[in-house]
């Protein structure tokens, strides 16, 4: 297992890797606010024939999640349609024309049909996301399905100082967004650190 510390020798490191057959996918996961859309938006930035596939597209709308009474908790491992998710990453492997997958509004908190779309020409995705290598509740059949996984780590306390600044961005108040990065968003980063082990790399960026 390695650790990256900068973004270019990751970018090279992944440029280097063969494609032995159709496209590869490579997974993103950290904690909220460890800065895993940023890094995999980079990425996709600096790699050829590559598009990102961002995980929050799966979360379950806000009216069923009153539904099912986990509107409080939105974000948890049972707050996300794992099996569209899985639809998804598998027609990636097996299609042959364009894919199409949710986007996500952060400020309504909702997701948005069909707001992405990976064209057959693209050689490689990059999948973000919170439980790519979480081991229960479906999610067991996401990491097989990866090519390679990155934990990217993060001093807590930066991480939420900065998940803090994104709720305030998006609308929550300074007290709301305080109490839910440490309330529902906390409980959801402890799981997610448990599945660091599981992945094949680290970064850590400088």
């Amino acid at each position: 297992m390695a650790t990256f510390r900068s973004l270019a020798e990751l970018a090279d490191f992944i440029s280097a890797l063969p494609i032995t057959q159709g496209r590869r996918i490579i997974g993103i996961v950290g904690a909220p606010g460890a800065g895993k859309s940023t890094i995999a938006a980079d990425l996709v930035a600096r790699l050829a024939s590559t598009a990102l596939l961002p995980m929050d597209g799966y979360h379950l709308p806000q009216a069923r999640l009153v539904e099912l009474g986990r509107r409080d908790r939105m974000g948890a491992p049972d707050t996300f349609d794992v099996e569209q998710f899985l639809l998804t990453l598998r027609d990636l492997e097996m299609s042959g024309g364009p894919v199409f997958a949710p986007g996500f509004d952060r400020t309504i908190e909702e997701p948005v049909p069909d707001a992405i779309v990976i064209q057959p020409e693209i050689g490689t995705v990059v999948v973000e996301g919170n439980y790519l290598l979480l081991d229960s509740g479906g999610w067991e059949r996401v990491a097989p399905l990866l090519d390679l996984s990155f934990f990217v780590e993060l001093d807590d306390r930066i991480r939420l100082e900065r998940l803090i600044e994104r709720h305030v961005r998006f609308g929550k108040a300074p007290a709301d967004a305080r109490a839910w990065a440490l309330g529902p968003d906390e409980a959801n980063a402890r799981i997610i650190a448990a599945t660091a082990d599981h992945a094949d790399h680290r970064i850590r960026l400088k």
